[in-house]
This record gives structure tokens, sequence and C-alpha cells, in this order.
């Protein structure tokens, strides 16, 4: 094992040893190397004659680029655009988006956690997260209506094993009974476990009321108590999109700080907050167990995230963070985004609306709603997979069969008043194969 892995290890052993218990074998190995970045890192500070350090082309003081590239960006600084962002990201941006988590998460109010790091979207810190803390064999804790790319990332890349509980209860609630069976049963089998939270859910659209919320972090701090090393992700994809009755806040903030034996870790990003899913800026942040600041903890979980971060990626994009920047300064970003906030707020309730009445009792029923993207249509007479097809082929209409019952409907992409005609047609294909 590299020096520099031990001496991280050591860091996390001596405030915390059930953390290094929960990295994986890669995850201990991993360490961020005093190499070309920061000799590069010291010779910018000091090297005022010369610097032949970083590998960039410059000219006139500043980064070589192309004009006609620079033509479509010419709101922006060249020294913003093209130069490699640092490995853990702009610092200006890691705070304004720690200011923008403190603001919109209360419980989060002196807790310690880590500075976020920015990733390449949310599911370049899965994958990360999956790396350092998902070895083979291990048990992830998930409902039954998950995203389809955790098995992907922790299945098929990392070995992980995927344990699921039923979603919702019989009344519609979310099942947080059943949560903690399979988190029980994991941590006696197992003795770690990784769960993740993923609200306003993919692909029901649910996010837990107040109540639920505090019962699955009960449920949490109960089996860390009895001795099982906990893992515990908020993917905060949709973060903010909450239009009923529900949690306002990410669940990370009543994680963090919660008990030695659980890590909580919060993946967010501007991708869907900000509605840039193409810019691919996300974030990874680390909350220790402790109520106790453990800084040394923390700084040695950043190191070993970049070291990752340099041996996959090297960084993230340069220009996407530079734009969210901007974005997050604008005078006129609360007000913009409130006004997208209230457009997918009446989709989504318009399309409560729609299935509200018995006209579809005989073809479907629908899981609980109340955030997000999504919802899933329950089908009582016909095959999802086979509805998805028909209704492509026929009606021109796209839809996501999951399982053999399920439809998954991105009401985000639907204008409110299409949403009536969407039902329908949904509803004339369904009678054309039952």
């Amino acid at each position: 094992m590299n020096p520099l892995a031990v001496e991280l290890n050591d860091q996390i052993k001596a405030s915390n040893p059930y953390v290094l218990d929960m990295l994986s074998d890669l995850g201990k190995n991993l360490f961020f190397p005093k190499g070309i970045l920061t000799q590069s890192a010291e010779a910018k500070e000091k090297a005022h004659k010369f610097n032949a350090t970083i590998g960039i082309a410059t000219e006139n003081g500043g980064p070589m680029y192309l004009q006609c590239i620079q033509d479509k960006l010419p709101g922006f600084e060249p020294k913003d655009i093209y130069p490699y962002a640092p490995p853990a990201g702009k610092p200006e941006l890691r705070a304004l988006w720690r200011e923008k988590m403190l603001r919109e998460n209360p419980s989060l109010q002196g807790k310690h956690f880590s500075n976020p790091i920015v990733t390449n979207a949310l599911t370049h810190g899965l994958s990360i997260v999956g790396d350092m803390f998902v070895g083979a064999g291990d048990h992830l804790v998930l409902p039954e209506m998950l995203w389809g790319n955790y098995n992907l990332t922790f299945g098929v890349c990392n070995g992980g094993v995927v344990k699921k509980y039923k979603t919702f209860t019989e009344a519609g609630g979310f099942n947080v009974d059943a949560f903690k069976q399979c988190l029980k049963e994991t941590a006696a089998e197992k003795g770690k476990a990784v769960v993740i939270l993923n609200f306003p859910n993919n692909p029901s659209g649910y996010t837990p009321t107040v109540a639920e919320g505090d019962g699955l972090v009960a449920a949490i701090k109960e089996v860390a108590e009895e001795g099982c090393n906990i893992v515990a992700i908020t993917d905060d994809a949709y973060f903010g999109l909450f239009y009923e009755e529900s949690l306002k806040e990410s669940l990370y903030g009543k994680l963090a700080n919660l008990h030695e034996r659980v890590l909580a870790i919060k993946l967010d990003g501007a991708t869907k907050e900000e509605f840039v899913w193409g810019f691919r800026t996300g974030f990874i942040t680390f909350a220790a167990g402790s109520s106790e600041p453990q800084a040394e903890l923390l700084t040695a979980l950043e190191k070993k995230t970049m070291g990752l971060i340099r041996a996959k990626i090297s960084n993230c994009p340069h220009p996407s963070q530079t734009f969210v920047i901007e974005a997050l300064k604008s005078p006129d970003f609360l007000t913009q985004k409130e006004e997208k906030f209230q457009t997918m707020k009446g989709r989504a309730l318009k399309t409560k609306e729609v299935l509200s009445g018995d006209k579809y009792t005989a073809a479907w029923n629908y899981y609980p709603f109340n955030s997000g993207y999504f919802m899933c249509l329950q089908l009582k007479r016909v095959d999802a997979e086979q509805l998805r097809v028909h209704l492509l082929d026929k009606y021109g209409v796209g839809a996501i069969s999951i399982g053999k019952t399920d439809l998954r409907i991105a009401f985000s992409c639907i204008a409110e008043e299409d949403i009536l005609e969407l039902f329908e047609l949904i509803f004339q294909a369904e009678q054309d194969l039952a």
C-alpha cells in the first residue's frame, strides 16, 4: 500500500475507526498523489519568472484558445473557461454550494461536514461512493422502486448486492417498517450496510412526510447503536422539487453527526436543480458521525475522493463550473428558479387531477407521488412492456416500462395543457391490449 494511503487511513482510524472499516479495499488504497498537480500548485504561488509545470498552452499571459470558440462565449474570461479546474472543483463554486446547502437545509445548521467536492454530475458521485465504500458482497439497502442504474453502478461495477424492501405501505405511505427490517437483516448478516435514500424518488416521484423521514433516520440510528456500520447516502438529484406535503429538505441534515457508526454522504448537483442537465456538475459532501469537529477525517476522505477523481477523469469540466457560479451569484437566480418550479408543480398537480376520477380505475392504479419529475402507473390488465411498445408504435407516445406492471411517466417534459391528452392516449392503448 502506498505510504500516502497508509497516512490517510491512519488519520481516519485515529478520528473514527468505524469509517475505516466502511471503506472498500479500493477505498483503503486511495490517496492523492504528490505529483504534477501538487508541484504545479506550488509553482502557481511562487514561480514569478516562468511557470513551466502544468500541461496547457499559454500566450499573452493567459491560456491559448481558438477565437472561433471564444466568439461564442464573449461573456466569460478565457481564464475561467479553458484551463484545467482543480481536482476538487473551483473553490468559489464549492463555497457557494455549501452556502446554498445551509440555506435550503435548516437541519444542517451547527453540523460538521466537509466542503462539497465537485463531481461530473450525480452519477459520477454514485460511482465514487461505490468505488470507495462498496466491495464485493457488500449489501445495499434500496426500495423496490429504484433507479435501475444503481444495479449497474453498485452491482456490476462494484460487486455489491442490492437488498430490496417494499416501497409503499397498503395505505400509501413510505414503508418505514420494511426499510427498518431490511436494514436489520443486512446488519445481522454483514455488520455493514450501504443505504441509499433517493428523494424525490426516481421512478415514483415520492418524497416522505416529515414523520416518515424521522422514522427512517431513527431506524438508521437504532441499527447503528446495535453495532452496524452504515454508509447513509442521500441521492438528492431532484432536490427542491417538492410540490405537496412532504419533507422540504434533504435527510442529510438529520443524518449528519447522527452516530459514530454512521457516515452520511450527500450527492446532489446543479444538473436538475438548476435545469442544466448537460453541464454535468454535481457534488459529494461527507459528514462524519461525531458531533465534534473531525477535520482530519473529513480531509482524509476528501483526499481519497480527489485521488479517485484524478485516477478516473483527472478533473471535472471547467466551463460548466463557471456557468453555475455565475448563476448562483445572479440577482435573478431565485426568481427565475421559482418560475420554473411553479411550472413543474403545475404539471404534477394537473397529472394528479387527471388521474383522480374513476375513468381509469379498471386499467390502473397510480403510486403516491408529490415531487420530482415522475410518477408511475400500476397496470392491472396488461403487461407494461407490451403497453410501452404499443404506445410507441401506434400512438407515438413514449414511456418507460419497469417490470411487469409499472409504467413510468415523466410529467416533467409534458406541457400542462397536454397532460390530459397524454393519459387519454395511454388509456386507449391499454384498452387496445386489454
